[in-house]
C-alpha cells in the first residue's frame, strides 16, 4: 500500500488546480485554491513558489512567461503528461489516507 506524505497535500492541490484550469500564474493558483475550498485553505507564497519550482524540476509542470490581464509579466504554469500521472498517484494515495483517518474516527 502506498503511503501518503502529509506535506504532499500542497502538491496535490497545485496539480489538481492545474488539471482544472490549464494555465495559471502563481497568484491565480492561490486564488483558485482559496475559492474552491470556500476560503478554508490558504497557500502562502513562501510555500507555493518552492513547490512550483520543485514540481517543475520533477517534470510535473512547465512554465512560460506571459502578460497578465493587467499587462504585467508573470510566469504561467501548466500540467505535463508526467504531472497528470503524478496527480493520479497522489490522488490515490490521498484517498487511502482519508480512508485510514475515517476508520480511526469511527473506531472510538
Amino acid at each position: 500500500m502506498a503511503r501518503y506524505d502529509l506535506q504532499g497535500s500542497l502538491d496535490l492541490l497545485i496539480l489538481k488546480t492545474l488539471s482544472q484550469r490549464s494555465k495559471l500564474h502563481g497568484y491565480g493558483i492561490v486564488l483558485h485554491i482559496q475559492r474552491a475550498s470556500d476560503e478554508l485553505l490558504h497557500v502562502e507564497e513562501g510555500s507555493l513558489y518552492p513547490a512550483l519550482h520543485r514540481m517543475e524540476q520533477n517534470g510535473w509542470i512547465r512554465s512560460e512567461w506571459a502578460l497578465t490581464e493587467t499587462n504585467r509579466r508573470a510566469k504561467y504554469y501548466q500540467l505535463t503528461a508526467v504531472g497528470r500521472k503524478q496527480l493520479k498517484e497522489t490522488e490515490d494515495s490521498f484517498e487511502q489516507l482519508v480512508k485510514g483517518v475515517r476508520a480511526i474516527l469511527r473506531y472510538a
